[in-house]
């Protein structure tokens, strides 16, 4: 029952950095039926120090670099891809299948446009934010909270820390891993965290 609910789930994933790609690694490892990524950037060296790309990626763009990533991973996965910079004229086209969306941008101003579009149109669908990842504080300062009926954000809620410029891996991947478990359990029907 349980095994069947996470292969028959569509996720989507708004965003395929540090975040996006150890999210959709996490998700594929665990069986999801579905995923949509979505991200037009291309992976840069840069990227390497947090993101779940490697060296024979650089050039690539990402939503083609995990897509080979996850194949190798879960070959049974339906994986659709779409190479395209998310605005707020295309957010509910690009969403309508998914039942979880993962917000997974970069800029701020992003971020806050698509949770609030997702969540005007969708208000039947949860969405799993981030918040609050960089540097190198305390593993433990971070949480998910949900902080609406259908929105939950996983990371430290810190803005204004010394080392907000630092993204580094441990703590992008544990923020990752916050929003694929809560993902994984609104699939099995778990709303609280």
């Amino acid at each position: 029952m349980e095994k069947d609910k996470i292969k028959n789930a569509k996720i989507g994933i708004a965003g395929l950095g540090g975040l996006g790609s150890n999210i959709a690694v996490s998700l594929a490892r665990i069986g999801i039926g579905k995923l949509l990524l979505v991200d037009f950037d291309i992976v840069e060296l840069s990227n390497l120090n947090r993101q779940y790309y490697f060296l024979k990626h650089i050039g690539m763009y990402k939503a083609d670099a995990l897509e080979e990533v996850i194949r190798n991973i879960n070959s049974e996965i339906s994986l659709k891809i779409k190479k395209i910079k998310i605005d707020e004229e295309n957010v509910v086209e690009l969403f309508k299948d998914v039942e979880i969306l993962v917000e997974a941008l970069d800029n701020p101003e992003e971020k806050a446009m698509l949770v609030n579009t997702f969540l005007k149109n969708f208000k039947d669908k949860k969405i799993v934010a981030a918040s609050g990842i960089s540097g190198y504080s305390s593993s433990n300062l971070i949480k998910t909270e949900k902080v609406l009926d259908n929105l939950y954000i996983s990371g430290d809620g810190e803005f204004n820390c010394d080392t907000k410029d630092l993204f580094l891996a441990p703590r992008v991947a544990i923020v990752a891993n916050h929003q694929a478990n809560m993902v994984l359990r609104l699939i099995l029907g778990e709303e609280e965290v």
